[in-house]
């Protein structure tokens, strides 16, 4: 009789899982965050509408920056995590020679938008601000469509966002150094259900 150790995925392991997973079926998008695998939804149309707009709103504040949309980062502590933001906030050109998983030292900022799925709550609430806290992402930004919020998470202390400001859809919030935008929130009652 033999006995099975439990086997752990490793980082290589995991992106070269992505890699075929993603020739396999276009459209699924796997990440590995707090030591969980998981598939990120695919985005709908008024999720991919909010990227625009905040990618519109980004090089209007600085034009040498970019929002780049999806980027595969490295995350969590000793970067043993791969997660796809919906969006990451980075100087033009950031990402040149990185490959599907980039390191994170050249990010200002990541972003979320909530799906309609059974995950979000989990995934985007909960695993990533964590693990963009211990990556020492300077800002989260979580659009919430189910609660029609705004989360802006800053001030990482390797653990947790010691700050994290709350406001409804239809008022303006501070997206704090080093992003530096006043960001008024009206116009995402037009892209949420």
């Amino acid at each position: 009789m033999s006995v099975v150790e439990d086997r752990v995925l490793t980082q290589d392991v995991f992106e070269e899982l992505a890699r075929h997973a993603i020739r396999a079926e276009e459209a699924l998008r796997l990440e590995f965050v707090n030591g969980k695998l998981g598939v990120k939804a695919v985005p709908d149309g008024d999720h991919g509408r909010i990227i625009e707009w905040l990618t519109r709103l980004c090089m209007q504040a600085d034009p040498n920056r970019w929002l780049y949309p999806e980027q595969g980062l490295r995350i969590e502590t000793y970067r043993k995590g791969n997660a796809r933001p919906d969006g990451s906030l980075a100087r033009s050109g950031a990402f040149v020679g990185q490959g599907e998983w980039a390191g994170p030292d050249d990010v200002l900022m990541v972003v979320e938008v909530t799906s309609y799925d059974e995950d979000t709550d989990r995934r985007d609430r909960v695993e990533k601000p964590r693990a963009y806290a211990e990556t020492g992402i300077p800002v989260y930004l979580l659009i919430d469509r189910d609660s029609c919020e705004v989360k802006v998470h800053s001030q990482p202390d390797g653990v947790r966002y010691e700050q994290v400001v709350t406001v409804p859809y239809g008022k303006t919030v501070t997206l704090p150094d080093p992003v530096g935008i006043e960001l008024d929130t009206e116009p995402l009652k037009n892209w949420t259900r």
